[in-house]
């Protein structure tokens, strides 16, 4: 019987080169790993025959096209540049915006996933429910709560304060019934106890979630897999203080 070909995971190093070294050489996948530089600005350390190097002036480009064509099967963008990268993501899978729905994980350890995350996700009815129908199976892949936690702009007693809470508030309302999930109002930390999945008011605040989860409470951010495209993607933040996780979560999403 022959032999099935080992997976390859793709990671860019754009800045922060010692921190993504760092993270391919400590991670255990079973699989290659591929990182993406321009010439000359990292080397793989002596005794890590998984792991090599392919340098390009515009490695963007080339992690992304590498990633459609089959030669890796799963990319990371690690520390190269969101918008060089994400441009090129968009036009190589001819999509006009990227959904994305982050891992997330609290001070306390507890794990869930976010959407939207992107400023220019997440707007509309429609954008919320298939969220929720992809969330949920990136839940049931990684063990957490297939329960959806919807989040508005206020509390119901709050109705009637501003047109806009009323108008956050009803569409919440309307997802949590299209999409067999539960309106949380604006009680996160309610929702949390219970939801493997939390649906942002819009792509704004569910930006703002992120960061201050991320990058002022302590919590951590593990990667978001872009799911509007037939690759996997996992974007990551380049402030992230290592990319281990990110490359499990792509082995993971490999399997």
């Amino acid at each position: 019987m022959q032999q099935a070909a080992v997976k390859k995971i793709g990671i860019g190093i754009g800045a922060d080169t010692e921190k993504v070294i760092d993270s391919v050489c400590r991670v255990s996948v079973p699989c290659d790993i591929v990182c993406y530089s321009r010439p000359g600005i990292a080397t793989v350390p002596a005794g890590h025959p998984r792991i090599r190097m392919a340098e390009s002036e515009t490695p963007e480009s080339a992690l992304v096209s590498d990633l459609m064509t089959g030669a890796i099967d799963a990319a990371v963008r690690g520390t190269l540049p969101a918008n060089a990268t994400l441009q090129a993501l968009r036009a190589a899978a001819g999509v006009n915006h990227l959904e994305r729905i982050a891992l997330l994980e609290t001070a306390g350890g507890k794990k869930f996933l976010l959407a939207p995350v992107g400023i220019d996700e997440g707007w509309t009815v429609a954008d919320k429910l298939a969220l929720i129908r992809k969330g949920r199976l990136i839940a049931r892949r990684f063990g957490l709560p297939e329960k959806v936690g919807v989040l508005s702009g206020g509390r119901f007693g709050d109705i009637g304060r501003h047109a806009r809470v009323d108008r956050s508030m009803a569409e919440a309302e309307l997802v949590a019934r299209l999409g067999d999930a539960v309106h949380y109002e604006i009680l996160i930390e309610d929702a949390i106890e219970s939801c493997g999945l939390i649906i942002a008011p819009d792509g704004i605040s569910g930006n703002l979630v992120f960061r201050t989860l991320a990058f002022l409470g302590a919590g951590h951010g593990h990667g978001a897999p872009v799911v509007n495209i037939d690759r996997i993607f996992v974007d990551t933040s380049r402030a992230s203080p290592d990319f281990t996780n990110a490359l499990l979560l792509a082995a993971s999403l490999l399997e």
